[in-house]
């Protein structure tokens, strides 16, 4: 399965669609006014299925990760220099990122691919591709890319 990832231009807080394949939305995500960030997913019917929370008052970004009100996980960004490294408390998964924060990989404990995340260049705004190997996994991998999307911006690299 396949979901373009893509913000909105023009918005006060951060807001995306995601699209599959064939263009069609599945889903909406809104950000909220909070402190730190607070991301809810919405459904192709405008049902809220899951939040993307950022942690304050923590040295680096963390993020918790709730579908249907229950907390699955955390991911937090690491301390390290050159290559990216966020720890993902979540599913036995694992994460890791190309040195220049665009391209990730997440594998559950056995090394099994579970999802690439790409993104793509020449856009006005970000935009992502994700390629996930199982459709029940996309929620979770679109949660993580926008954990990862958030941190990066907290850190000011966005």
């Amino acid at each position: 399965m396949q979901l373009l990832f893509k913000q909105r231009l023009f918005s006060w807080f951060d807001s995306y669609d995601i699209y599959d394949e064939s263009g069609n939305t599945v889903y909406t995500v809104k950000g909220k006014l909070s402190w730190g960030h607070l991301l809810e997913i919405y459904d192709r019917f405008d049902n809220h299925i899951g939040t993307v929370q950022e942690r304050v008052l923590t040295f680096l970004p963390k993020f918790l990760m709730y579908i249907n009100g229950q907390e699955i996980g955390e991911i937090r960004k690491e301390l390290t220099f050159l290559k990216p490294k966020f720890t993902l408390d979540c599913n036995g998964w694992t994460v890791d990122g190309d040195w220049l924060e665009w391209d990730y990989r997440v594998k559950d404990s056995a090394g099994s691919l579970i999802m690439t995340a790409s993104k793509e260049f020449l856009h006005f705004s970000d935009t992502y591709v994700l390629d996930i190997v199982k459709e029940e996994d996309a929620l979770l991998c679109l949660m993580i890319v926008l954990a990862i999307d958030a941190a990066k911006c907290s850190g000011g690299q966005d």
